[in-house]
């Protein structure tokens, strides 16, 4: 995370919004060789205070974690390249600007019996978001099929005990050149991201230049 003050003044409550509405994050998990880390999507708790996933059995964080362990979940969300060009300003440098979240906490397997309702509540929570197409639901497979599946993958959840957020969006610049290098990155960019990030850049979550 970014150790400038100015890019976290973000709160927990808005983190754990932003890591809700991505809803898919890479998993780190210390290990004595090197850390494991697998992408995985999950589910924020209404109260904040933890979050479901699953992971194949196969995966060798499944099976370091037969104990819970200290674990991060980063959620990372649009980022860019910054060209000095586009802050009509002298004597500026390139950078990138991002969003990204932190959740640590401990990671501990829950129940297999609990594994069928993870899954529902997943897909449920996704499947919602292309509405109005009909949703599927588990229901619409073999249950044959479905009961190998659930064999193979193993469910999870991590206690979150802190919250980290960067939200480094040229808050460091003055006003105006943030909001033209915001400009020049919407009319520029090729992908729904960057201009998410523009339009993130315009009204940031801290703004000390506007004060």
């Amino acid at each position: 995370m970014h150790p400038n003050p100015t890019f976290r003044d973000a709160d927990a409550a808005q983190n754990l919004a932003f890591a809700r509405d991505r809803g898919f994050g890479v998993l780190t998990l210390s290990t004595d060789g090197a850390p494991l880390l697998s992408h995985v999507p999950f589910l924020v708790s209404g109260d904040g205070s933890c979050v479901d996933l699953h992971l194949v059995r196969s995966n060798p964080m499944a099976r370091a974690l037969r104990d819970p362990k200290t674990a991060c979940l980063a959620v990372s969300g649009p980022d860019s390249y910054v060209s000095p060009d586009w802050y009509d300003m002298d004597d500026q440098v390139p950078t990138w600007n991002y969003v990204a979240v932190h959740l640590t906490g401990t990671l501990a397997p829950l129940p297999q019996s609990d594994l069928p309702d993870l899954l529902d509540r997943l897909s449920d929570h996704f499947e919602a978001q292309l509405l109005p197409k009909p949703p599927w639901s588990s229901d619409k497979m073999d249950s044959e099929a479905y009961t190998r599946m659930l064999r193979m993958i193993q469910p999870f959840r991590l206690q979150i005990a802190d919250v980290q957020g960067t939200w480094k969006l040229g808050q460091n610049k003055p006003t105006e050149a943030r909001h033209a290098a915001a400009r020049q990155m919407a009319a520029q960019s090729v992908g729904s991201h960057t201009r998410e990030l523009a339009a993130m850049m315009q009204s940031p979550v801290s703004d000390p230049k506007k004060d």
